[in-house]
């Protein structure tokens, strides 16, 4: 396995245990994440970024489907599975209380690791009105319902 691979293996991994801490260290110190709901610009906005994540959907879990590589960069393909017990910050501002609502949602990750193993730029790709139409809430999108 790469250490392309291995970055990308070890940031599934610490998510999946629900260990920031671990996860934050799979990023470069000045790593960058874009996903629709949310950018972290360091190690720490990028933890934050996924403790929200956490604190809405608790017992989430990844489940990588597939990964291609190329030299240092990686797309992988992943479903994103829990239940929505906490409030949920999403794309535009809005919040989402808790539903209860189970979710399986796909996603897709580019990545771009550097050569000390570390990833340097995330982006995660996700249908948004798939999640909000599994949570069972009323989001807003270009402030219509």
């Amino acid at each position: 396995m790469s250490s392309s691979e291995n970055a990308v293996v070890r940031l599934k991994r610490a998510f999946n245990r629900h260990d920031l801490e671990a996860l934050a260290a799979c990023f470069s110190r000045m790593a960058v994440l874009v996903a629709p709901d949310g950018i972290g610009q360091d190690r720490e906005e990028i933890a934050s970024y996924y403790a929200q994540f956490l604190e809405a959907f608790p017992d989430s879990m990844v489940t990588p489907l597939s990964l291609a590589v190329s030299g240092d960069t990686l797309v992988s393909e992943y479903t994103i599975t829990g239940t929505h017990k906490g409030p949920y910050l999403a794309a535009g501002g809005e919040v989402a209380e808790p539903t209860g609502r189970c979710i399986a949602v796909r996603a897709c990750c580019w990545t771009v690791v550097e050569d000390d193993g570390l990833i340097a730029s995330h982006r995660i790709f996700y249908d948004q009105l798939e999640l909000a139409a599994q949570i069972g809430g009323t989001l807003c999108f270009n402030g219509k319902e």
